[in-house]
C-alpha cells in the first residue's frame, strides 16, 4: 500500500475490530465487477482487477446498521442466506440475537402469502447477498419491510434500504 492510500484508510483505533483482523479476513476484497450502486464504496482497484472496498465505510455502515437493527424486536427480524458460506454466520448471529434465521432456499410466499405454512411477518429483513436472496427482497419490498443487505462490489441495491459494503462471497469474510 502506498503512503497516500494509508492516509486515506481509517484510523485503526477508530474501527470496531483491529484493522489487521479485518484485512486478514478479506473483508475488503470485492469482485472484478462493479455496479453503479456500489461505486461510492470502492476504495481502489488492484492490478489484478479486483475492486477493494473502503473499510472505513464498511465500519461506518455496520455501526449505522446496529443502531437501526436495535430498534426492532429481535423475534420479528428475519435473517436470510441462500449462500453456503452464509449459513453458519447467520445461524450464529441468530443464536446470539434471537432473530429468525432462514438458510438455504427461501420459499416463495414466506413473507407475502399468509396461506403459506411457515408464513412470517417480519419488521426487518437482513440478507447476506442481495443477488442470491432476491426473492426475499422482492417480498419484503411488497410488504413494506425494510431490508439491510451485505453487499459486494457486484450487487445492485434495488430493494435494499441499508447496504453494508463487504465481501459477501469469501468463506472467512
Amino acid at each position: 500500500m502506498s503512503a497516500t492510500e494509508r492516509e486515506e484508510m481509517p484510523k485503526a483505533e477508530n474501527l470496531l475490530q483491529p484493522l489487521e483482523e479485518l484485512l486478514a479476513a478479506g473483508l475488503h476484497i470485492g469482485t472484478r465487477v462493479k455496479t453503479k450502486d456500489m461505486e461510492e464504496h470502492i476504495f481502489r482497484v488492484r492490478p489484478d482487477g479486483l475492486f477493494i472496498l473502503n473499510i472505513g465505510k464498511t465500519d461506518e455502515r455496520i455501526r449505522l446498521a446496529s443502531k437501526f437493527i436495535s430498534r426492532f424486536d429481535p423475534s420479528r427480524v428475519v435473517v436470510v442466506s441462500s449462500r453456503l458460506y452464509g449459513r453458519t454466520p447467520v445461524e450464529k448471529f441468530c443464536e446470539l440475537t434471537r432473530c429468525m434465521p432462514i438458510v438455504g432456499r427461501f420459499m416463495p410466499g414466506l413473507i407475502s402469502n399468509p396461506l403459506q405454512p411457515r408464513h412470517t411477518e417480519p419488521q426487518l429483513l437482513m440478507v447476506t447477498d442481495p443477488r442470491a436472496d432476491c426473492q426475499a427482497i422482492k417480498e419484503a419490498s411488497v410488504a413494506g419491510v425494510p431490508v439491510v443487505g451485505l453487499c459486494d462490489t457486484d450487487n445492485a441495491l434495488s430493494g435494499v434500504d441499508l447496504a453494508i459494503p463487504v465481501n459477501n462471497k469469501g468463506r472467512t469474510a
